[in-house]
């Protein structure tokens, strides 16, 4: 059992002061506000409060990217000549140079960098599986364990998404080079192997859940198969879905609709889905998330990185549908930049402003995305986004004493964090009951920066296409 003092937090009904939080078993047994004294025993949280925040969508090799594919040289084809397919092959390049040691150590420094942002939860979208030409390791499962162990030793809890991966294009071609290695034999191989994912143990701070790469990389009979073994595993299944026009026009063409329409025709929208990007979507399309449910993750640092235009949040929402937040190619890791950018990119893209409430905003980031997760946070009325009784025992503490932060006052303290703090102001972190950060340092990795740095090196530089 902990007992936890926090100076300010966001609970239900909204910002308190002084208030006690006390844990037990991983969950929050008690929450009171106004109390005058810490308790005896007590943990001292200064500043803000708040639930940890759910990066919903990660790709933890795609951190490897970051600052060396942003520019894109002209190369005689003219201003604007870069494209998420320019992108795609230097991701590529990093994707060949990773084994499950290498991948271990990178993917343990970059989660240890999103605890110290705030997360106390990822959702890792995993699809690097096998070894060059797509031989698998003696342990089929050798690089999602290695994902498993790396979010154990940064004190993060993780949903590892195995994803299904077949083909190169919605017409079925065939895996070539490096994407070899993100393939199984067909959707069966598949099952197979996230099996015996499962199978591997238990754990109290992973799940494993299921993803559909897209309609371009999972055929419609693969579909059908990787939406029933979630439904039979009662796991979470997300997908990536129209983040490029290019997709939806591939997909009509072969196969006469829209990717959501296939993906509903095969049984693979509903409550435990999360679509993610949702970018070029119809309104049909909205309509089929609506009905069936089904989530969408939007992880508008990697979308404006990469061009991929901006989904039409205010239909999203009007219709209903829930949101969550993802760093995905993990180019920033802030949760902060994510969450604010769900509104303030609406308002870029229809001149207008207030599409959602600043609770609803933190729910995204926060309640919201640990369910899309596989994770119970508690029952809660949509948006609310406070500390509750119930609540998984996660929490992430910001200081309001930045520059940043000058001039918050209590009525205006959750906008001001909001749409003000970054990754920088996060003091504290606590995961399962257990402070991984403690006044800005990981308790277990010191020099988080460092280790990063050195496991970037070995990667390499990829020079620039």
């Amino acid at each position: 059992m902990s007992t936890w003092f926090c100076d300010y937090a966001w609970v239900v009904g909204g910002a308190a002061e002084n208030v006690v939080i006390r844990t037990e078993g991983g969950r929050v047994t008690e929450v009171a506000a106004d109390v005058v004294d810490p308790p005896d025993g007590a943990t001292r949280l200064r500043g803000l409060t708040l639930p940890a925040f759910a990066n919903g969508h990660s790709h933890a090799f795609h951190r490897a990217l970051r600052g060396r594919t942003h520019s894109v040289p002209d190369g005689g084809r003219g201003a604007g000549s870069g494209s998420f397919w320019t992108w795609r092959e230097q991701m590529y390049r990093v994707a060949e140079r990773l084994d499950p040691d290498s991948y271990h150590r990178l993917a343990r420094a970059l989660y240890a960098e999103m605890v110290l942002a705030g997360h106390g939860v990822v959702g890792e979208f995993h699809y690097l599986h096998h070894g060059p030409g797509g031989r698998p390791y003696g342990d089929p499962n050798a690089m999602g364990e290695a994902l498993i162990a790396a979010a154990d030793d940064a004190g993060i809890r993780l949903t590892l998404l195995d994803t299904c991966y077949l083909t190169a294009g919605t017409a079925g071609e065939p895996l070539v080079g490096v994407q070899q290695r993100f393939g199984d034999a067909d959707a069966d191989a598949w099952a197979s192997r996230a099996e015996a994912l499962v199978a591997s143990g238990t754990r109290d701070t992973v799940r494993v859940g299921a993803a559909v790469h897209s309609v371009r990389a999972v055929p419609p009979r693969g579909i059908s198969v990787v939406a029933a073994w979630a439904e039979r595993h009662g796991a979470p299944l997300h997908v990536h879905l129209s983040e490029q026009p290019r997709e939806n026009a591939d997909c009509l063409a072969v196969h006469g609709r829209t990717p959501t329409t296939l993906l509903a025709d095969h049984g693979a929208l509903g409550a435990r889905t999360t679509a993610v990007h949702a970018t070029h979507l119809t309104s049909g399309d909205v309509g089929h998330l609506a009905r069936s449910s089904t989530r969408v993750c939007v992880t508008r640092t990697t979308e404006r990185d990469l061009a991929d235009g901006a989904p039409a949040l205010g239909e999203l929402v009007g219709a209903g549908i829930g949101l969550t937040i993802g760093s995905d190619s993990n180019a920033i890791v802030d949760p902060f930049e994510e969450v604010r950018g769900l509104e303030l990119d609406e308002r870029v893209r229809t001149l207008g402003r207030g599409h959602v409430p600043t609770p609803a905003l933190l729910a995204a980031g926060t309640r919201d995305g640990y369910a899309s997760l596989g994770w119970s946070s508690g029952t809660r009325t949509a948006g609310d986004s406070g500390i509750a009784s119930g609540d998984l025992a996660d929490f992430t503490v910001v200081s309001l004493d930045s520059i940043r932060m000058a001039g918050w006052t209590h009525e205006t303290l959750l906008d001001h964090t909001v749409f003000a703090a970054t990754a920088a102001d996060v003091t504290d972190v606590i995961v399962n009951d257990r402070q991984v950060v403690r006044g800005g340092v990981h308790t277990s990795m010191p020099d988080v920066a460092s280790d990063l740095h050195r496991q970037l090196a070995t990667i390499g530089s990829l020079g620039r296409s």
